[in-house]
């Protein structure tokens, strides 16, 4: 028989709303115009919102569409004005993290929500960081730019983690993102029952949407996704990044 003290000890679960079991966020980076031009039909045939993190020179090739999917509910999120990443890529040499400051990134942080607002007429809440790095100079002089994100946003979602976010624990900062391009539906269905199995949060990101040599989710695939998510026997959450960060920090 257990002690009253180690009883009292146990951690009580988390309480998803509506009697959920777990929660996943669909996300999208960059503002790829396959993202509206496949992805959205798919989304609204089931009714799912996802959050989109825009690149905003990439928002005015569908420039209407992007602001008819924020008016219907899709969240969009910040990527940066220019998205930075090591200068380990050659595409980004000239634009390197590295050789940034945190006045810069956050520079680059404050110009892309003030761009996605003059050209959507909302506001990101939540952030992805690009490549998934958080960080910016070198050595010993390098800095984490996550509490520039926590003073902007709610949320700061990273890229190419390796588990899912326990919402009584996770920093919001920094919750988890697990890379969903190239994947077969079995693939992505084994982290969905693993995140109901422990009651989590699980946030897939991915780029394109259809057929693409690389960074795309298959169209089948996302279909497939958004048919078992929706489906109420299987106990899941399935909201924007945003939404469900904001249940999370209403909850602690």
């Amino acid at each position: 028989m257990s002690s009253p003290s180690s009883t009292l000890d146990q951690p009580l679960p988390f309480v998803w709303p509506e009697g959920k079991r777990a929660a996943v966020s669909l996300s999208f980076d960059d503002a790829r115009p396959s993202q509206v031009d496949a992805g959205l039909l798919i989304l609204d045939r089931y009714g799912i919102k996802a959050t989109f993190y825009l690149s905003p020179p990439n928002i005015e090739q569908r420039l209407e569409v992007w602001r008819n999917a924020a008016a219907h509910g899709h969240e969009m999120g910040n990527h940066t004005l220019t998205h930075p990443c090591s200068g380990n890529f050659v595409w980004s040499h000239a634009n390197a993290l590295e050789d940034s400051s945190l006045e810069r990134i956050e520079q680059e942080i404050t110009s892309a929500s003030d761009t996605i607002r003059d050209l959507l007429s909302v506001t990101p809440t939540t952030f992805a960081y690009p490549c998934g790095q958080k960080y910016v100079g070198r050595g010993e002089s390098l800095q984490s730019y996550v509490p520039v994100v926590a003073r902007h946003f709610i949320a700061g979602r990273g890229f190419r983690d390796e588990t899912v976010n326990n919402p009584s624990f996770c920093d919001l900062a920094q919750v988890m993102g697990v890379d969903s391009d190239g994947h077969a539906f079995e693939s992505l269905q084994a982290w969905i029952d693993r995140t109901v199995k422990e009651g989590a949060w699980l946030i897939f990101c991915s780029h394109d949407v259809g057929d693409f040599p690389r960074q795309a989710m298959p169209v089948d695939v996302l279909d497939a996704l958004c048919r078992y998510c929706a489906d109420a026997e299987n106990g899941i959450w399935i909201d924007t990044v945003a939404s469900v960060a904001s249940y999370i920090h209403q909850q602690r």
